[in-house]
Parts: C-alpha cells; sequence; structure tokens
C-alpha cells in the first residue's frame, strides 16, 4: 500500500498540515522539523502524487510537443532529446502528432493547452506567427528553427548551407544545382538563400532549372534529381534541403547507370543517423540537436517560472564531409 502525508504524519508525530508543507519547503516550517519529515518521508518510501501537486500548484509538471511528422528521423531526435532534457528536470512529455498542415498545428497547441501542458515545444513549424502571437493560453510557446519567432532556438540555415556549397565549390565544381522543399516555408528559403551566396560569392549564378523544388522526402529527391538529370547539361554537384531528400537522390543517380560521388556529388543536411550509413556515406550539415533540445527546454522553463531568458538562440551548423563529394570527373 503507497504511504501518504497522514501516514508520515503519525510516525512523526506532527500535524497532517505540517508534513505538507515541510514537504513542499514551506519556511513557514523550522529547520529541523523539515529536514526530519523529509528524511522519514524518503525511508518510509514516500512517492508525491503528480495530480495533488498539480493541484497545489497549478503546474502539471509536463511539456507538450506537436510535431509535425515522428517518421521524420531529424524530428524523432530531436524529440527524444527534448524527453531526455525534460526528465532530468522532473518533467514528462505530452505528445501531439499534426501532420504538416497549420490548422492542424495550431488545433494541437490549443489540445495540448487544454491538457495542462506547462508549456509547448514546436520543433520545425509551419503555423505562422501572427497566429501563434492572437491565440491565447497561459502555455507558453517554444519554437525549433524559426527564428523569426519571439521565442525560439534555431541553426543558421544560411551560414550552413553556404558552406556547403563552398565545400563543393572547393572540389571544383561549378554546376551545382538545389534540390529544396516546396512544404517548408521557414529553413527553405534560408538554405536556398545561402546555396545562392556561395555561388555569387564564385561569380557564378546557377540556371533556372537548377533550381528544383521537392518536398523533403526520398521519394521527392527521386523525382527531382531525374529531372536534373534529364537536362541536356545535368549538374555536377546536388546540395539538398535535407539528407532524406539527398538519399533519395542518390537513388535517382544509381537507377540511372551514374556514380556517387565519381559522376556526380551529392550534400545533405541534418545528418540524420542513417547519413553516415548510406552509400556511399553522406557529406551533410550536422545540426546541433541536443543542444537545440536543450535550450528549448531551457527556455520553456524560465518562461513558466517568469524568469529572465535570451528571446531567441541561434546555433552554427557544422559541415561533416563524408564520401559522397568529390572533384567532378574530368569532361573529354
Amino acid at each position: 500500500m503507497a504511504v501518504t502525508i497522514k501516514d508520515i504524519a503519525r510516525v512523526a508525530g506532527v500535524s497532517y498540515g505540517t508534513v505538507s508543507r515541510a514537504l513542499n519547503d514551506s519556511p513557514r516550517v523550522k529547520p529541523e522539523t523539515r529536514t526530519r519529515i523529509q528524511r522519514l518521508a524518503q525511508e518510509m518510501g514516500y512517492e508525491p502524487s503528480a495530480l495533488g501537486r498539480g493541484l497545489a500548484t497549478r503546474r502539471s509538471k509536463s511539456l507538450g510537443v506537436a510535431v509535425l511528422d515522428i517518421t521524420d528521423p531529424f524530428i524523432a531526435e530531436l524529440v527524444r532529446a527534448i524527453d531526455r532534457v525534460a526528465l532530468d528536470h522532473g518533467y514528462s512529455l505530452i505528445l501531439s502528432h499534426c501532420g504538416g498542415d497549420p490548422e492542424r498545428e495550431l488545433a494541437a497547441i490549443r489540445l495540448l493547452r487544454q491538457r495542462r501542458a506547462d508549456a509547448i515545444i514546436v520543433p520545425d513549424p509551419r503555423v505562422a506567427d501572427s497566429l501563434l502571437l492572437r491565440e491565447p493560453g497561459d502555455a507558453p510557446v517554444v519554437l525549433i528553427n524559426r527564428r523569426t519567432y519571439q521565442y525560439s532556438v534555431s541553426t543558421d540555415n544560411q551560414a550552413a548551407a553556404r558552406e556547403a556549397v563552398r565545400h563543393l565549390l572547393s572540389l571544383g565544381h561549378t554546376r551545382i544545382a538545389y534540390i529544396g522543399s516546396r512544404l517548408n516555408l521557414t529553413e527553405n528559403p534560408e538554405r536556398l538563400a545561402g546555396y545562392q551566396q556561395a555561388l555569387a560569392e564564385a561569380g557564378l549564378v546557377p540556371p533556372a532549372e537548377y533550381l528544383v523544388e521537392a518536398d523533403g522526402w526520398p521519394e521527392g529527391g527521386q523525382r527531382a534529381m531525374r529531372r536534373l538529370l534529364a537536362l541536356p547539361h545535368p549538374p555536377s554537384a546536388v546540395f539538398c534541403f535535407n539528407d532524406l531528400t539527398a538519399l533519395g537522390a542518390i537513388e535517382a543517380i544509381r537507377s540511372a547507370g551514374l556514380k556517387v560521388p565519381e559522376d556526380l556529388s551529392v550534400a545533405g543536411f541534418d545528418d540524420i543517423y542513417l547519413a553516415r550509413y548510406s552509400s556511399p556515406p553522406l557529406t551533410t550539415v550536422t545540426q546541433q540537436s541536443d543542444r537545440m533540445a536543450r535550450l528549448a527546454v531551457e527556455m520553456a522553463l524560465a518562461l513558466i517560472e517568469g524568469t529572465p531568458l535570451p528571446t531567441q538562440t541561434t546555433l552554427p551548423g557544422r559541415l561533416v564531409v563524408r564520401q559522397s563529394t568529390a572533384p567532378p570527373r574530368k569532361e573529354p
């Protein structure tokens, strides 16, 4: 049978209210009495009721996380990291899977607030900043990879993309294409801008047909790569919006009887777990998912407590060079 506050009060020879106040570190209880009751509670195996504690503090000790698609490996890595950090702070997660529709994402945020999440974290959001700012609710919202929002933790997508394309240029590539994501209205423009900036620095202007939109998934990457391969002058290197797109592009290149990187170099973004095990291992940009998760949780907790915090944090990406990129094949 579970030990109750009344059991502790009976053994300690004090009132029920004194035990309750001591377990909540109330200054109304003498320090020596508070220490004795807390030690006794530990020895007796007392476990406080989360529901009761929530009613007393008006907090649920839970963080809501609204995700677009949990099958996206990068999102899954973020959620796992958020869960680890939240647990270290005594919080549990309430996970809501909402798909890529901004309206469903906003509905998920409302539902998490109804379920009394103390704060909400949204990785890779689609919902507009203006809608979030108008949305009523006590639970603050922290976004991951939305640099325009007031409470956000993001990767410097433009600088990281520029570094990836500079790497391709350093290998001698001048015909470099970009496969983007039409579904992503925040990170995709930033990564495209980094791609264009690197080429402009080298005095290059990519032809319009080298800019192809996909959907961020391997199948979309396959289709986009086939379009590039069908061009009269196909690229010698491709920078992709994310690793999933890059994996699809590699499959399309292989299906066409060509080799990576001998015939085409391919670079991605995210450094998902599978990137190092692709064939060949993928050159990509690492996002600091563990650090992003820690900072997002700490920002959420600071908002809950009403303590001062930096409202926006931007982290650098890091280029990881593997075997999917090499100097272009010399043309006769």
